[in-house]
């Protein structure tokens, strides 16, 4: 269930009450007149069902609700209710198949925007990634891909492409590119720091790494797990089992690979950067088709259900 948090102008609170009432799978509507003072208004609280949760955001945002009010919206954990659990019966199809579009859009606008921690959180898992790679050390190839947050623009951007929102892409485009770019030539720099001192050597490049040495020679198995891990990815963010983004993350090389590449490069090794360039490329491509076709195919399949179950109740 959800939970809808309402500023209402008093003057339209009849009308938007009709309008939550009317909806499918929603419960325990309250209000409370004149409680808001900023905006001042309404108040208005209900529960709905997830999978009829988008539907109801998206009539109160055609009623301008959101310009001149205020909709928020929680999950809720737990709901104690007989009222509740008819009103999930009621909704069409099952709550963990319902995708929320102004909420994943929401939180992959916030999850795409070029900020210093994105970068930062970025540049430290490459530079840890890095020493992964030159100590052939897997686990810490594995902490690096826990560690680095580009998942986030890569749903951005494929949440824009089914939506249709240029602003959210070109955002998300922005925030890969620029942020992969910045993250190499901080690890070109870190490298050269690291041979320096000693800590990194040509011969941990050039040497056997047979833990890590697939990063720099992409093949189609690499995309094909980019494509599964895109597809997963993205279920765990409509589905709100985020847990599952974890093993997404350990599960493609776009880290691992920005990260031999820019040591690669730091030692002027042209084919292990180019071929751990490549590496990258293939990743972010297989993610982004699978996301993509990911939503599209939820889109369709959750139309599909509305019709459905609005002939069997005609």
């Amino acid at each position: 269930m959800l939970h809808l948090r309402l500023i209402v102008p008093a003057d339209r609170t009849d009308e938007v009450l009709h309008t939550v009432e009317k909806s499918v799978g929603t419960a325990h509507v309250a209000v409370v007149p004149g409680a808001a003072r900023n905006p001042a208004g309404d108040l208005i609280l209900c529960d709905v069902a997830r999978e009829a949760g988008d539907d109801l955001i998206s009539d109160l945002r055609t009623l301008g609700i959101d310009e001149c009010g205020s909709i928020a919206v929680e999950n809720i954990d737990l709901s104690l209710s007989t009222r509740a659990d008819r009103a999930e019966k009621e909704a069409p199809g099952e709550a963990a198949d319902a995708v929320l579009w102004e909420q994943l859009s929401d939180a992959t606008h916030e999850e795409s925007t070029l900020s210093v921690t994105y970068i930062a959180f970025l540049s430290l898992a490459t530079m840890i990634a890095a020493c992964g790679v030159l100590l052939d050390n897997a686990i810490l190839i594995v902490g690096a891909m826990a560690v680095g947050p580009e998942f986030g623009p890569l749903a951005g951007f494929c949440t824009a492409l089914v939506r249709r929102a240029p602003r959210l892409a070109w955002r998300s485009f922005a925030a890969l590119i620029v942020g992969f770019a910045a993250t190499m030539a901080v690890t070109v720099v870190f490298s050269l720091f690291m041979n320096a001192t000693g800590l990194f050597t040509d011969e941990m490049l050039h040497g056997d790494r047979p833990n890590t040495g697939f990063i720099y020679a992409p093949d189609l198995l690499s995309f094909v797990v980019a494509v599964l891990a895109g597809a997963a990815g993205m279920l765990s963010l409509t589905s709100a089992k985020s847990g599952a983004l974890v093993g997404v993350a350990i599960s493609v090389t776009t880290v691992p690979a920005a990260a031999n590449a820019a040591v690669a490069l730091s030692y002027g090794d042209v084919k292990q950067t180019w071929g751990s360039t490549e590496q990258l490329l293939l990743n972010l491509l297989g993610i982004v088709v699978a996301g993509t076709l990911t939503l599209l195919a939820q889109k369709f399949l959750w139309a599909k259900q509305h019709k459905r179950t609005a002939y069997g109740n005609a």
